[in-house]
């Protein structure tokens, strides 16, 4: 692969993340839930502290699964055409 393509390949996945981020409604956020916020603020530092690593732990095998399907879909890209 040149440099130009590969160049190419991560302005426009650059490109396609921005246009995501911003095309994603405010909504999907989820920081309008003011229960979730005040249990969160009200809990003492260790329940923050559990409570980020479980975010962390649960984001990591979702990120495992895109990686898996980015990479599968990337060996696979010329299979037709042989």
């Amino acid at each position: 692969m040149t440099k130009a393509k590969l160049l190419g390949l991560i302005l426009t996945t650059l490109v396609a993340a921005v246009g995501v981020v911003l095309l994603a409604p405010p909504e999907s956020t989820a920081q309008g839930c003011a229960l979730c916020y005040q249990s969160a603020a009200a809990s003492g530092p260790r329940m923050i502290q559990a409570l980020r690593d479980g975010i962390f732990v649960l984001a990591i095998p979702s990120a495992f699964v895109c990686v898996a399907i980015t990479w599968l879909t990337w060996r696979r890209r010329n299979l037709h055409n042989s």
